[in-house]
């Protein structure tokens, strides 16, 4: 196990941890970028909208877990980036099956305002 912080000063390093990914995500990462804008957007349009609270933190949700999967999505793009630049199979496929999470969350976020919002 390797040594480190515990504690309070395990959670404030792992708290800095988390923003410094977030900034680099917002700065390297155009789909992050979009995806905020439209979390922000359509989370505002929620209150305008006639549903339950429950349905609100349901649609919300959906949008959280677009960011989250885009969010791991980059992390594989990255470490597959770093490791080179030439084509390998591994790395295609790792790629393809992050963008395909992604792909999935947004069809997530489809079906579950689609039922909210229609049925």
């Amino acid at each position: 196990m390797k040594p480190g912080a515990t504690g309070i000063k395990r959670v404030i390093d792992a708290t800095g941890y988390s923003i410094k990914g977030l900034k680099a995500a917002w700065q390297h990462e155009a789909a992050f970028r979009q995806e905020i804008v439209l979390m922000v957007l359509m989370t505002a349009v929620t209150f305008f909208l006639p549903v339950t609270k429950l349905e609100q933190v349901v649609m919300i949700g959906s949008l959280f877990i677009v960011v989250i999967v885009e969010l791991l999505n980059s992390a594989v793009e990255a470490v597959v980036d770093r490791i080179g630049s030439e084509y390998h199979e591994l790395s295609g496929r790792a790629k393809d099956i992050g963008s395909a999470a992604v792909f999935v969350a947004l069809a997530l976020v489809t079906v579950t305002w689609g039922l909210i919002l229609f049925t």
